[in-house]
């Protein structure tokens, strides 16, 4: 085997000290906790000029996911249903136009989930 040397734990590194005052300081730590991130973490990310995602932002991506499962479910029984009533009470032209219109929904919301991980 090679010998491969372990990196050095930060713990045992020297740490960079910053004076502020504990309004500064309480909010470094509310936007830590907002990032889900230890506050060194943080400072780490904030200072290597690292994008910091929001839990938030997550959830609402992971919702957004499950929203868009949902339109995608909802497009497939439309289309299903209308595939075995053919020709009542939706003409073929109208039932393409909806299902192009689900797609250009479910692209948009693609888009939006893609930006706000990025």
């Amino acid at each position: 085997m090679e010998n491969e040397q372990k990196p050095t734990p930060r713990r045992k590194l020297p740490p960079i000290k910053v004076w502020v005052s504990e309004d500064e300081r309480a909010e470094i730590v509310d936007k830590a906790r907002q990032a889900n991130m230890s506050l060194s973490a943080y400072l780490l990310a904030v200072g290597r000029n690292s994008p910091i995602r929001s839990v938030v932002d997550l959830l609402a991506v992971a919702d957004l996911a499950k929203v868009n499962g949902d339109l995608g479910r909802v497009a497939g029984l439309l289309k299903l249903w209308l595939a075995e009533k053919r020709g009542q009470g939706a003409s073929p032209m109208d039932v393409e136009v909806m299902m192009n219109d689900f797609r250009k929904l479910q692209s948009e919301m693609l888009a939006i989930m893609s930006r706000v991980i990025k």
